[in-house]
């Protein structure tokens, strides 16, 4: 279990930070931005879900309560090199992946095929998720590119890029069933 009994260290003050396997980094490290980007995704969801939390969506806020430690999960994954990692580091598994999967699965099934794509919009609760989305792409092409540099856990990458694909599909899913998404007009302010 975690205890934290003081915030500040000043390990950091000179732009270095501990990696979780001890290591000192450069705050602007890859590895770093990668789990600095996906903990910036759980802070978007976490305000997406003061959207969830009204009793309209119950099965929604469930499912971003399991991702949101997931991302945690993440974020201890990407923290703890695969080299020399000790047998205790937390690693993203298959089952994780499964499960997001299988929530797509079932959440889009009742929508209707896209025939445009989707600006961000409708409700408030739809487009905080269409922003965690964007930030978990950006996390994903983190991490992309740190696995070409280094050996990562490939579920961790993996897992990313099937949350973003759950994060849009629910965003839909939340705008009535695909009826309240704002659909993109191409060219629509050309004149």
């Amino acid at each position: 279990m975690v205890q934290l009994t003081r915030i500040y260290t000043r390990g950091g003050d000179k732009g270095k930070t501990s990696l979780g396997n001890g290591n000192r980094v450069a705050k602007g490290d890859l590895r770093v931005e990668a789990y600095g980007t996906v903990d910036e995704a759980n802070a978007v969801i976490g305000i997406a879900r003061l959207h969830s939390q009204d009793g309209q969506n119950p099965s929604a806020d469930a499912m971003l309560s399991r991702i949101q430690n997931d991302l945690f999960d993440l974020g201890g994954d990407l923290c703890v090199p695969e080299e020399g990692a000790p047998e205790w580091a937390l690693r993203i598994t298959p089952a994780q992946v499964e499960r997001l999967e299988a929530e797509i699965d079932a959440l889009n099934a009742d929508l209707s095929p896209l025939k445009s794509f989707i600006l961000p919009g409708g409700s408030a609760l739809s487009a905080h998720l269409h922003h965690a989305r964007t930030v978990v792409r950006r996390a994903e092409r983190l991490i992309s590119d740190l696995a070409d540099r280094e050996t990562i856990n490939p579920q961790a990458l993996i897992y990313a890029n099937r949350l973003s694909d759950h994060l849009f599909v629910l965003a839909r899913v939340t705008n009535g069933n695909g009826a309240n998404d704002v659909l993109w007009v191409p060219g629509a302010n050309r004149e």
